[in-house]
């Protein structure tokens, strides 16, 4: 099946062909630097890092652009209310954010572009589009004349005639239409400052990635992609803009991602409900991020509530559980073994389905779905009472490297298996109200309990534990608890 990408100017999806056959173009709208990201804004982040990976394992060499916007309002702010250049702002909260993106596991971009290396580039395509009357000068600032272009609002599918002034569009009595928008601002006193025909000033927000794509990856790229709320006006203006200027369409295939809502409400910071990617990293941990965002599709709407957060990180340990006791048992070092052939063929039909569900446009919930198959299977066969057996050994060594293989995909599932289901379940007891120390205790008192045959007081034991929610395994090296995974 080929690669099928729902393209937000269409409408539907389409089979992917890049403008180059065996390489992919593909620029994604990254942060502005003022603060330490929100978790929506690693929405993003995450999910096209899979795209990313995806296309390359199809065989394509990627050139994958995420710039940084290191020139806006925000930063001006932030810098004045701490007293600090703006430089300093946006290099400290980009080197917040990379360590972020590194704790992620996620692969670095090809290129990180920053608007403040582009300045020449940007004055050079403003000056471009004045000149081809697509844009006009007004008391030191430049505003694109969206009336010019002819098919303004073919992404977000609005009409200019009923357009207000609206997201970061300003009000100006003296501009040709009210959705003209800026390409260079005026200097103000106090904040930073470019040289220009139309004087000192700056650049607006949506020439910049017009100009860092132009300038990278040329005229057309394959794939832009982004927040959704980013379609109207960011993105509609970068097409007026590059597409004005080149004659060229400038996007193949617009993808968006959805964004998270907590409690079926967006995160806005007059409401409260911000939370940063960096404190939720701390509490939590990235891969429960990852793999929270992961189990829905990037088209959904994503319940970020404590409810599906605590639901997440039990999905998670049972996955890491299944790792963990197949990393034990394929060290087992018993003779060698066929692989079942019925799990064989389930790995089999399960990488089918995987590779099917990517290629429908990054159906992530049909990975997952597949996952599951076979992570119960392998439970079912090699979670059993007795002596290790050496066919269960030989699907332990597959479904080990298997989901890891299929898990570095999405960057998921490449902790150590042990130490992070300890991680998992740590976080599952103090919801709980549970210790640790209470609960080896218990087990250890049970273990002793069973050497003395005293097995009323084992079973009086065990009974407590399992009323806990803790599961216990008796092998011959002694016995060890996790918490239960089939209560989740």
């Amino acid at each position: 099946m080929a690669l099928q990408i729902y393209n937000t100017q269409s409408r539907k999806k389409e089979e992917f062909v890049p403008l180059t056959a065996g390489e992919v173009k593909m620029y994604v709208c990254g942060p502005t630097v003022y603060d330490f990201l929100h978790v929506g804004n690693f929405f993003g982040a995450i999910f096209f890092n899979l795209v990313r990976n995806w296309l390359e394992k199809s065989g394509y060499k990627v050139t994958y652009v995420y710039n940084y916007t290191d020139v806006d309002d925000k930063i001006i702010n932030r810098a004045m209310k701490d007293g600090v250049t703006p430089t300093e702002i946006s290099e400290k909260y980009i080197a917040e954010f990379e360590k972020d993106y590194k704790s992620l596991g996620l692969k670095k971009h090809t290129v990180n572009p920053r608007v403040t290396q582009y300045l020449g580039q940007i004055v050079e395509f403003i000056a471009d589009l004045v000149n081809k009357k697509k844009a006009y000068a007004l008391n030191g600032d430049v505003y694109f004349d969206v009336t010019s272009f002819k098919e303004y609002g073919k992404l977000s599918n609005k009409n200019i005639d009923d357009l207000v002034a609206g997201t970061r569009v300003d009000i100006n009595d003296q501009k040709h239409h009210v959705a003209d928008f800026a390409l260079w601002k005026k200097a103000k006193h106090g904040e930073p400052a470019w040289p220009s025909p139309w004087g000192e000033g700056r650049p607006g927000w949506h020439i910049e990635c017009s100009c860092m794509a132009f300038s990278l990856l040329g005229e057309t790229i394959d794939i832009h992609g982004g927040g959704l709320d980013l379609a109207f006006p960011h993105h509609e203006n970068e097409i007026a803009q590059s597409e004005a200027r080149s004659g060229k369409p400038f996007v193949r295939y617009w993808m968006h991602n959805n964004m998270l809502i907590f409690g079926n409400q967006k995160m806005s910071k007059s409401i409260g409900n911000i939370r940063t990617g960096r404190s939720f990293i701390e509490e939590y941990n990235g891969e429960i991020l990852k793999f929270l965002i992961l189990s829905s599709h990037y088209r959904s709407q994503i319940d970020f509530s404590e409810t599906q957060i605590e639901r997440m990180i039990g999905g998670l340990a049972r996955f890491y559980s299944s790792l963990s006791y197949a990393d034990k048992l394929r060290k087992s070092n018993l003779p060698l073994a066929p692989l079942p052939k019925s799990f064989e063929q389930a790995v089999s039909v399960a990488d089918d389905k995987i590779a099917a569900a990517l290629n429908d446009d990054f159906n992530t919930p049909e990975v997952m779905a597949a996952f599951h198959e076979i992570m119960k299977m392998f439970n079912s066969l090699c979670r059993t009472a007795g002596k290790v057996k050496p066919e269960q050994q030989a699907v332990a060594e597959v479904y080990f490297s298997w989901l890891k293989r299929h898990g570095e995909l999405l960057a998921l599932f490449q902790e150590p298996p042990a130490a992070f289901l300890l991680t998992l379940d740590d976080m599952m007891l103090r919801k709980r109200g549970l210790d640790r120390a209470h609960i080896d205790q218990l087990v250890s008192d049970r273990a002793k309990a069973r050497i003395e045959k005293d097995f009323a007081r084992s079973d009086e034991l065990r009974a407590e534990i399992t009323k806990m929610g803790v599961q216990v395994q008796d092998s011959a090296e002694g016995s060890v608890w996790e918490v239960d995974k089939t209560l989740l």
